[in-house]
């Protein structure tokens, strides 16, 4: 059986704190999916699983795993295997070009294709590959519902040891055998898919709380009994004192004397008591130091602000919306009021975040009351995003702070690069949009790169935000619970309905 071994795997960076610490894991056949918050370390693992970083202590045994194939988060570069891939005349190339619906002449206007379409390219030219070791970053991002089945069941028929970082819930259900969470610099495996790990490691949790709170108790209990114990030696060190300012002439020195050894014998025995006392005191405090409860990053977020007084936000009356040379929308009419709520739905290509293109050119009232948040953040849009956040005034970096670790992301620690990955990066973009009060919020796929607890969070936000919405999604539950109104991109029209459907 093929197998990767992380045998006590610690890693960091040049000059830095270690990501991970002590990782053992067994990576076999089958899938194994990792979780965690956004800059947990799952990038890290897989790097070193790939080979391509080397740990900082500890080994990484590989049995029969040789060659290896990775699809990155990102989908912006056309790579050479892609490339490679889309040439290949070979009848394997072929069958999995036909699979996932692609045709090697897309390859000529890479730039103009839709990210969903991107991907599928990355991920067959990776299963074409039939490598030892298949790693994949969100693999269905981007992807609409056609799309996410055709891949998953790619996936599924994978047959090497496959690694998989993903935030999308159905995915995470269906694909692996175990997941591992990647949490406080570690990366614990848990059995079967997501709900059934995280069912037990929430129980887990809530064990180790309930001990820790009895060993605290306990803790405590010593605590007043060594004050007790305290108490009593200094009162029987008194006695000792009285016992010998208390004689005079009358007093016979045997009965003096017998006095005195009592109140010293009971002094004694005080201070044994003290001792004692503090030795269980010790070890209350070790047992509750050894239970280890770490605290989790987030909290429930809520967003400021009202509904713009003005009634209507963004209004288009064009003969026909492009995306290049292509029609997404002919004789496009359309209002947005205020407090509307649309799941915009179409296919990959469709020309959905064109149209929310065309939204955004069109807002006229003041542009920091508009959140625009794309489908994906380049690396130039990264680094800049981090330079105007760190010309921020204090004030305003305060708020942005909170909204950021409400979203379980460190802002400190994401600034300090300018290069954020695509999670802390779509954090960052969040929150700062988030600190404006925004009338309208236009969100591009917005699980994209998030890790799980932050979508946990960001659902019941916005479906509690007072102003307007316009979500491309292709997470079916999200769309339905956010939205009252359905906009279909599909043969070349809006179709407009006037409840969204599940």
């Amino acid at each position: 059986m093929q197998s990767l071994i992380f045998d006590r795997v610690s890693f960091a960076y040049a000059g830095g704190d270690e990501i991970l610490r002590d990782v053992a894991l067994a990576l076999t056949t089958g899938w194994t999916a990792l979780v965690g918050d956004n800059s947990a370390g799952k990038s890290t693992l897989l790097a070193l699983a790939a080979g391509a970083l080397a740990p900082t202590r500890g080994v990484i045994h590989r049995d029969r795993v040789v060659t290896v194939a990775s699809v990155a988060q990102r989908v912006d570069d056309l790579d050479a295997a892609v490339a490679a891939f889309a040439r290949d005349p070979a009848r394997d190339a072929a069958r999995w070009r036909a699979r996932l619906a692609l045709a090697p002449a897309q390859l000529e206007r890479w730039p103009v294709l839709s990210p969903g379409e991107r991907k599928r390219w990355q991920l067959a030219a990776a299963l074409a590959a039939a490598p030892d070791l298949l790693l994949v970053d969100e693999p269905t991002n981007h992807l609409d519902a056609a799309a996410v089945a055709a891949c998953v069941d790619a996936l599924a028929s994978f047959r090497g040891v496959g690694v998989l970082v993903s935030h999308d819930r159905a995915l995470l259900a269906r694909l692996p055998g175990q997941t591992v969470r990647v949490h406080a610099g570690a990366a614990e495996a848990w059995p079967g898919g997501y709900d059934r790990a995280r069912a037990a490691w929430s129980a887990a949790a809530a064990a180790a709380q309930a001990r820790r709170a009895d060993l605290a108790a306990t803790r405590r209990g010593e605590e007043r009994r060594l004050h007790q114990a305290r108490q009593r030696e200094a009162s029987a060190s008194r006695a000792v004192g009285a016992s010998a300012r208390m004689k005079d002439r009358h007093d016979a020195d045997a009965r003096s004397i017998g006095a005195r050894n009592l109140a010293s014998w009971a002094a004694a025995a005080a201070g044994r008591g003290v001792e004692r006392a503090h030795r269980r005191l010790d070890a209350a405090r070790a047992a509750e130091q050894a239970v280890a409860v770490t605290r989790e990053r987030g909290a429930p977020l809520a967003l400021a602000g009202a509904p713009a007084a003005r009634r209507w936000l963004v209004q288009l009356d064009v003969p026909a919306l492009r995306a290049g040379d292509h029609v997404v929308a002919r004789d496009l009419r359309l209002a947005l009021a205020r407090t509307d709520r649309v799941w915009l739905r179409g296919a990959n290509g469709a020309g959905k975040s064109t149209l929310l293109a065309a939204l955004a050119a069109a807002w006229t009232l003041p542009p920091a009351r508009l959140l625009v948040l794309p489908q994906e953040l380049t690396r130039a849009q990264a680094t800049a995003l981090v330079a105007a956040i760190r010309q921020l005034d204090a004030a305003a970096r305060g708020r942005l702070g909170q909204l950021a670790d409400a979203l379980g992301l460190d802002p400190a620690r994401a600034l300090a690069s300018t290069a954020p990955s695509p999670g802390e990066a779509r954090k960052l973009a969040l929150a700062l949009g988030l600190t404006h009060a925004p009338y309208l919020v236009l969100l591009d796929e917005p699980t994209n790169h998030l890790d799980l607890p932050s979508i946990e969070r960001l659902e019941p936000a916005l479906a509690a935000y007072a102003g307007a919405l316009v979500i491309v999604t292709h997470d079916q539950r999200l769309g339905a619970a956010l939205a009252t109104r359905t906009w279909t991109l599909a043969d070349g029209a809006l179709h407009d309905a006037g409840v969204a459907a599940a």
